[in-house]
C-alpha cells in the first residue's frame, strides 16, 4: 500500500512499534501510546492506521492542542502522501478549516472537537479518535476524552480511542480507558546533551537568556529554539539580542499564538542557505511542530498558564515553573532531526524538585463552558462522566451559578432554551451573552468584532485599550485578520437568527466597547483609586495599568484580561467606561445601603448612605447615626479591634477579674471547661457576643463607662462561678492585723500580695489559694515600705532568714 511504502523509507523510531499498535487496536477498543519527542507519532500513527480492517473506510480524527500544531501536522502528513491539505488529510480549526470529499484524516483542535462531539454524539463516519500530546492536560482535551469514553460506552462500541504523548502517566490514562494496553516506543531520534546554566537571581530572565543564547551560538551548530513564558519576555529578549548579537547570518524570530500565520510560518520554515535562526517561543513550540534546523534549545524553565479565580470570576495568567515532563519535551526539540544540545537556566538538583507532570487545567480553569457543554450533552452533574481528574466541586458550583445567572441553566442544572442559544454560538457563554445582547440592541457587528478581539489573541496589537485594538483590527489586511473578519460575519448571521423580534430593544443607540464588555462581565467594572494606574474591580480584585498608558488616568474601566497574582495583577486589556454609561449597563447591580463604620479619630460610629457596585463605592453621603443594634455592634468592634483592647476604660477590678479567671483555668487543668475564656484573644474575637449588647443606645467611646464594661464582663460569669472564684481566687488577702491587701494574679510571681512584714506577726501557716493547691506569694516589705524578701514558705521564713532580716532592718 502507498502508506506502507512511505513508512518503509522514513527512519523514525515510532515505526518499530506500529505492528504492536495495530495488533493492540485490533483486539482492544482503546490504547495508550508513549513515544519520545521526534519519534514521529503525530504524523506516522494516523497514516499507519488508515488501512486497518476495523476502520472500514471511516475517518480518523487527530485531536491536537493548538491551531499551529494542527496546521503543521496536516501539512506534514499531506507532504508524505505527496498531496495538498484538503485531500486525504484535512484540517478543522478556527480560521483554518480545509476538508474535502476524500478526506480520511482530520487534524482538529481540541475546542472544535468537543463542540463536534456534542453536536454529533454518534460521531458518524468516524472510526478512531487520536488525542495527541495529551500530557498537556488542557481542559478541552480532558473534556473531549470524557465525552469520547461516554460515546464509546453508550453508542459506539466500535469507536477506537488512542491517547498519545511523549511524557504521560500511562497507567492512570489506561485505567480511565478500561485498562487499555500501554505501548512505549523506547527509541529516541537523536541524543541531546544537557547543560545546566544555573539561576542568577540578580539578572533579569531576558538578560540570562540572551547571554546563554550568545554562548550557545558560539559553541554549537544549528539554529536555536528558546522557551520563554510569554510575549513580554519574548519582546524584551528580542531587544537584548538585537543589541548584543553582531552576526548577519542569524535571524531572530518570535513564535507565539498571537502572531499572524505569516509570522508563525517564518519561524518554523527552513533557513536560507548559510543562515541560522534564533526562535523565541512560548510553550506553543513544545509539541507537534518541528522547526527545521534546530539543534539548540535554551529553556528558561517557566511557562505562563491560566488560573481561574473563582471569587473574582476572572482568569489570570500566572508565571510558573514547568514540570519535569514539560522540560523533557522542550529538551527533545533539540534532537528531532540531528544530535543537539539543551541549556537549562537552573541548577541540576532543582530538576528533581519540579513536579512530575503538568497540573491538569481542569483543576484551575473556569468551568462555565464545560458545565454548559455537559448540560447540552444531557449530563446535569459533570462528575458522572469518566474523568482522568474530576473537576473541583467549588469550581463546578461557581460555574453553575454563573450559568443560572445568565439564564442558561435552570435550578436543576438542566439547559434552558437560552442556554441552547448560547451553545449554538462558538463562543464562551459570557461572550455569547454579550453578542446576543448586542444584537438585541442593534449592535451585533460591533459586539461580534469585540468577541473576535477577546477570543483571538494578538489581533489588533497589544495595546491595553480595546478601542485601539479594534481600530487596528478594522484596518488590518493580513490573512488572519481577513479570515477573522469573515468569521465575525458568520457570528453576526448566527446571532441575528437566534434573537427573536420580541427581544429587540426599542430606542437602540450606539454602544461603546466598555458597555458591551460590561454586559458580559459586570463584575469586572473597575474604578480608579489612589495613584494613577491603580483600579479596584467590582469583584474586589485590584489591577494595575502602566502609568504611561492613556487609560491609566480614566475614572472607570471594564477589564477583559489580567495577568499575575490576586495581590499584584496587571491589566492586559480593558475599555474605558464613561460615568454616564455606568447606570445603563449596571443599574440592576448598583445598590444603596446604609453602612456604619468606626471613625478612629472621632472615636465614634458614623453612618453613611453608600451607593455601591460590588466592592466599588460610587457615592458616600453622611447620615445621622441610629443608635440601634448595628451601631452597637460596630462600636464594640471599633473599640476592640481598631482602638485596641488596652484603650478600653477598664477598672482595676475588671482587669483583676480577667486575671483571676485565667489563673483558675491554669491552676486546674482538669476543669478548664468550668471557666469562661476571658483572655484578651478570646474577648477580641467575641466582642459581638459579650460587649455589643451592653452598648445599645451608645454611639461613641465617650458614651461608654467602666460600669458598661463591668456589666458586659460579668455577664460571662454566672453566680456559681463568681462564688467559686471568690473562694478559690479571692480578690484580697486579709492579714492578722485585719488589713486587706489586693492579690495580683497577673504578675510574674502570681498570685502575689505585698504587705509589711510586721502585719504577719503571729501567722504560723502560709496562706494558700485555689482550694489549698497553690501558696500565695508574699512580697514582704519593711516598715518603710521597702522590699526585703519574697517567700512562698512563711514558717520557713520565720525559722530561717527572719533573724537576719530583722537585724538588717534595725541597722537602717
Amino acid at each position: 500500500m502507498k502508506h506502507n511504502q512511505v513508512f518503509g523509507t522514513t527512519p523514525l523510531p515510532i515505526i518499530d512499534v506500529l505492528d504492536e499498535l495495530r495488533e493492540a487496536l485490533a483486539a482492544n477498543s482503546s490504547c495508550v501510546l508513549i513515544a519520545p519527542p521526534g519519534a514521529g507519532k503525530t504524523t506516522v500513527v494516523p497514516l499507519a492506521l488508515l488501512d486497518a480492517d476495523w476502520l472500514g473506510g471511516t475517518k480518523i480524527l487527530v485531536v491536537v492542542p493548538r491551531r499551529l500544531a494542527a496546521r503543521s501536522a496536516a501539512e506534514r502528513m499531506a507532504e508524505l502522501l505527496d498531496e495538498r491539505v484538503g485531500a486525504t488529510i484535512g484540517i478543522r480549526a478556527r480560521l483554518a478549516s480545509k476538508i474535502g470529499q476524500a478526506t480520511r484524516i482530520e487534524v482538529i483542535t481540541e475546542g472544535v472537537f468537543t463542540r463536534m462531539v456534542i453536536d454529533d454524539p454518534e460521531l458518524a463516519g468516524v472510526g478512531a479518535v487520536i488525542f495527541d500530546e495529551f500530557h498537556e492536560r488542557s481542559l478541552e482535551a480532558d473534556f473531549g476524552l470524557a465525552l469520547c469514553i461516554d460515546v464509546q460506552a453508550a453508542l459506539r462500541e466500535d469507536l477506537k480511542i488512542i491517547v498519545m504523548s511523549a511524557t504521560l502517566d500511562g497507567d492512570r490514562i489506561s485505567a480511565a480507558l478500561a485498562n487499555a494496553p500501554v505501548i512505549e516506543s523506547q527509541g529516541c531520534a537523536f541524543p541531546v546533551q544537557t547543560h545546566y546554566v544555573g539561576s542568577e537571581q540578580h539578572e533579569r530572565l531576558e538578560q540570562r537568556v540572551c547571554h546563554t543564547v550568545l554562548r550557545a551560538l558560539h559553541n554549537d551548530e544549528g539554529s536555536c529554539l528558546v522557551f520563554l513564558p510569554g510575549q513580554g519576555e519574548i519582546r524584551r529578549t528580542v531587544d537584548f539580542l538585537s543589541q548584543n548579537l553582531d552576526d548577519a547570518t542569524v535571524e531572530i524570530l518570535p513564535l507565539y499564538g498571537g502572531l499572524t500565520l505569516e509570522a508563525q510560518r517564518a519561524a518554523i520554515q527552513p533557513c536560507r542557505n548559510g543562515k541560522r535562526k534564533v526562535v523565541l517561543a512560548t510553550a506553543i513550540a513544545e509539541t507537534s511542530i518541528t522547526i527545521d534546523g534546530v539543534r539548540i534549545v535554551v529553556d528558561s524553565g517557566f511557562a505562563r498558564v491560566p488560573r481561574f479565580d473563582v471569587g473574582a470570576r476572572l482568569t489570570r495568567l500566572e508565571t510558573l515553573r514547568v514540570s519535569r515532563a514539560s522540560a523533557d519535551q522542550r529538551r527533545g526539540r533539540a534532537g528531532r532531526t540531528e544530535p543537539g544540545v539543551c541549556y537549562r537556566l537552573w541548577n541540576e538538583p532543582e530538576t528533581q524538585g519540579l513536579r512530575p507532570f503538568e497540573a491538569p487545567e481542569i483543576q484551575s480553569a473556569d468551568l462555565t463552558d464545560l458545565v454548559l457543554g455537559c448540560a447540552a450533552w444531557g449530563v446535569a452533574d459533570p462528575t458522572k462522566l469518566q474523568w482522568i481528574d474530576p473537576p473541583p466541586q467549588g469550581a463546578l458550583a461557581a460555574a453553575s451559578r454563573n450559568l443560572v445567572d445568565l439564564g442558561a441553566l435552570d435550578a436543576r442544572s438542566n439547559i434552558t432554551a437560552h442556554g441552547q442559544q448560547l451553545r449554538a454560538l462558538p463562543l464562551p457563554p459570557h461572550l455569547g451573552e454579550m453578542l446576543l445582547w448586542g444584537t438585541a440592541c442593534g449592535q451585533e457587528q460591533r459586539a461580534a468584532e469585540l468577541c473576535a478581539l477577546l477570543v483571538e489573541r494578538g489581533v489588533g496589537g497589544t495595546s491595553v485599550d480595546l478601542e485601539d485594538r479594534h481600530k487596528n483590527f478594522m484596518n488590518a489586511r493580513d490573512r488572519r485578520s481577513i479570515q477573522l473578519k469573515e468569521l465575525v460575519q458568520q457570528w453576526v448571521r448566527q446571532a441575528s437568527k437566534l434573537v427573536s423580534q420580541e427581544a429587540i430593544i426599542d430606542g437602540r443607540t450606539q454602544l461603546s466597547m466598555a458597555q458591551l464588555l460590561a454586559s458580559a462581565y459586570p463584575d469586572r467594572i473597575a474604578k480608579r483609586r489612589g495613584p494613577r494606574g491603580q483600579f479596584l474591580l467590582a469583584n474586589g480584585r485590584i489591577g494595575q495599568i502602566d502609568e504611561a498608558a492613556p487609560l491609566s488616568g480614566t475614572d472607570f474601566l471594564v477589564v477583559a484580561e489580567m495577568q499575575g497574582t490576586a495581590a499584584r495583577a496587571r491589566i492586559l486589556s480593558a475599555a474605558q467606561l464613561q460615568p454616564d454609561e455606568l447606570n445603563a449597563v449596571a443599574s440592576d447591580r448598583i445598590e444603596e445601603v446604609m453602612e456604619v463604620s468606626f471613625d478612629c479619630q472621632a472615636k465614634a460610629v458614623r453612618a453613611d448612605l453608600v451607593r455601591r457596585l460590588g466592592a466599588i463605592v460610587l457615592q458616600r453621603e453622611n447620615r445621622p447615626v441610629a443608635r440601634d443594634e448595628a451601631t452597637a455592634a460596630e462600636l464594640a468592634r471599633g473599640m476592640v479591634e481598631d482602638l485596641g483592647f488596652d484603650v478600653l476604660p477598664w477598672s482595676k477590678a475588671q482587669l483583676q477579674l480577667m486575671a483571676r479567671v485565667a489563673f483558675l483555668k491554669s491552676s486546674d487543668p482538669e476543669n478548664l471547661s468550668h471557666w469562661p475564656d476571658l483572655s484578651e484573644t478570646a474577648l477580641r474575637g467575641t466582642h459581638a457576643d459579650w460587649l455589643a449588647p451592653f452598648l445599645l443606645g451608645k454611639a461613641s467611646v465617650a458614651d461608654v463607662s467602666a460600669n458598661d464594661l463591668a456589666a458586659a464582663l460579668e455577664s460571662l460569669i454566672d453566680w456559681q462561678q463568681r462564688q467559686r472564684a471568690d473562694q478559690e481566687a479571692p480578690t484580697h488577702f486579709v492579714a492578722p492585723t485585719g488589713h486587706r491587701h489586693t492579690i495580683d494574679y497577673s504578675s510574674e510571681n502570681a498570685p502575689e500580695a505585698s504587705l509589711r512584714v510586721q502585719e504577719l506577726y503571729g501567722l504560723k501557716q502560709h496562706p494558700v489559694v485555689a482550694e489549698g493547691r497553690l501558696p500565695l506569694t508574699l512580697s514582704l516589705l519593711s516598715p518603710a515600705g521597702r522590699p526585703i524578701q519574697v517567700t512562698r514558705d512563711l514558717p520557713g521564713f520565720w525559722a530561717g532568714s527572719w533573724r537576719d532580716v530583722k537585724t538588717e532592718m534595725r541597722g537602717r
